[in-house]
């Protein structure tokens, strides 16, 4: 199926080809990952050809990202064939929440908590699980979102920084001063949710916050780059390096395309301020691209230096997906040409490079050779990214997105 019509003068955003390839790229993702459900309780992660893999372990981000997956799909017209929502909810609230010391458990293995801490990254994706499910009308959504808001209000939000820090052991202890970028990130994608899904004005002001931090202070006073850790006073660490998967050294372009895009959400949610929103969202969005875009081969490269030299030249599918969000954001609000045709050539290169098309889904990663590679990733790791980079285009605005594809339901049959 054709990405979109090559001769088009009008944007792709309203192109009838490249939407129906939206809406038949995620649809083939669903029916992919519909195997995830697993006899009993939780998910299954599936391989290359959606077999499931013999790892019992269930991740929290793996349980949230399915369930405000199917929570958008569903939203937008697509039947929970595999029951992912209620089994996801489920499975939140009977397994990976923490019964004896509150919160949630990152991670169990064959049912047994493994012993890792408890990090904010996780909570947030609570956070945007219970939202979404908020949103598509599931019955438990309340109840978790009411629990993991109390959580988050009394061991991770600092108020007076106005951000979120990152680690406690399980029965809350402080055992390190590590402040990250990630779980911020996610907690304004969180936020921004929690705002769509109950009107309450708490989780947009946060949003606001943590933007405030990182792009007006951080990328600002770095030449539109965004370092991804901190000492434990907020300010940054740029000599950290710890898990080359959740916390690589230096800065990450894929981030910026992210921080980009809830950016333009947070600013169209809070009636589009008079200030800089769209220009700074640009900046983050050009310096990315003019930094990590592979000029010989396509695709983006992971990490980078605080220069913006490459560091890990290696090409995952999740950093173009959310150049696709990004670039389509800023379509909506401030379209350009150039905007137009980096948004058509991460699609076309999405098409020929990354979307299975035997399969479904996406490969994570792609090595020398432009060919699928394993290394960093077993598998299919989840739907959410490139689930995003096919539904965020196809909804009209920015920041009831939800609102929008539960009105004009694409995905419906």
């Amino acid at each position: 199926m054709q990405v979109g019509d090559p001769n088009a003068t009008a944007p792709w955003l309203e192109d009838a080809m490249h939407r129906a390839f939206l809406v038949h790229d995620a649809k083939r993702a669903l029916d992919f990952f519909d195997r995830s459900a697993r006899q009993g309780a939780g998910f299954h992660v599936l391989d290359l050809k959606g077999a499931p893999q013999a790892s019992q372990v269930q991740e929290i981000h793996t349980t949230t990202r399915l369930v405000h997956s199917y929570a958008l799909a569903l939203l937008a017209g697509r039947p929970d064939r595999a029951g992912i929502i209620d089994r996801g909810m489920d499975f939140l609230w009977s397994h990976h929440r923490d019964a004896q010391h509150g919160g949630y458990l990152w991670g169990l293995d064959d049912g047994i908590p493994m012993d890792r801490p408890k990090l904010a990254y996780g909570h947030v994706f609570v956070l945007l699980a219970a939202s979404s499910a908020k949103l598509a009308g599931h019955p438990d959504a309340d109840r978790l979102l009411t629990d993991i808001t109390e959580v988050l209000d009394r061991h991770y939000w600092d108020d007076g920084a106005g951000l979120f820090p990152d680690e406690f052991t399980r029965d809350w202890q402080v055992f390190s001063g590590y402040r990250g970028m990630n779980a911020n990130m996610h907690g304004v994608e969180a936020l921004l949710a929690a705002h769509e899904a109950t009107g309450e004005a708490v989780f947009l002001d946060r949003a606001g916050r943590i933007l405030r931090f990182f792009i007006a202070g951080q990328a600002a006073s770095h030449g539109w780059r965004i370092p991804e850790h901190y000492h434990e006073d907020w300010s940054p660490d740029t000599a950290y390096a710890g898990d080359p998967m959740f916390r690589p050294a230096g800065t990450t372009p894929g981030h910026s395309f992210e921080m980009a895009r809830l950016l333009l959400q947070w600013w169209d949610a809070a009636g589009r301020p008079a200030g800089d929103a769209v220009a700074q969202a640009r900046a983050l969005v050009d310096t990315a691209l003019a930094d990590a875009w592979n000029p010989a081969q396509g695709g983006l490269a992971y990490t980078l230096q605080m220069d913006g030299a490459v560091d890990i030249a290696d090409r995952y599918w999740w950093p173009v997906t959310e150049a696709i969000g990004a670039l389509a954001a800023l379509q909506k609000v401030d379209p350009t040409d150039q905007t137009e045709a980096w948004y058509r050539r991460m699609w076309q290169f999405a098409a020929e490079r990354f979307i299975d098309q035997d399969h479904g889904g996406w490969f994570p990663e792609i090595g020398p050779d432009d060919r699928p590679q394993v290394t960093q990733f077993a598998g299919k790791p989840d739907i959410y990214h490139a689930l995003q980079a096919d539904l965020l285009p196809l909804a009209r605005g920015l920041s009831a997105q939800a609102s929008d594809l539960s009105r004009t339901q694409p995905l419906r049959d």
